[in-house]
């Protein structure tokens, strides 16, 4: 079993590039970790994990 308790309070920051399904599967990764306790930040705003979607 994982602890997903360790997620809480994590930040995380998105960038995008490529289609429309990029973009997709973008808010789903972002719903996804939302979910485990992630929150998302804008660009330029201090992350603990950021995602790069190509």
């Amino acid at each position: 079993m994982i602890d997903n308790t360790i997620f809480n309070n994590k930040k995380v920051v998105f960038h995008t590039l490529g289609c429309k399904l990029n973009f997709a599967e973008t808010s789903a990764i972002g719903k996804q970790l939302e979910e485990e306790g992630f929150t998302k930040v804008r660009h330029g705003e201090q992350a603990d994990i950021c995602i790069i979607n190509t």
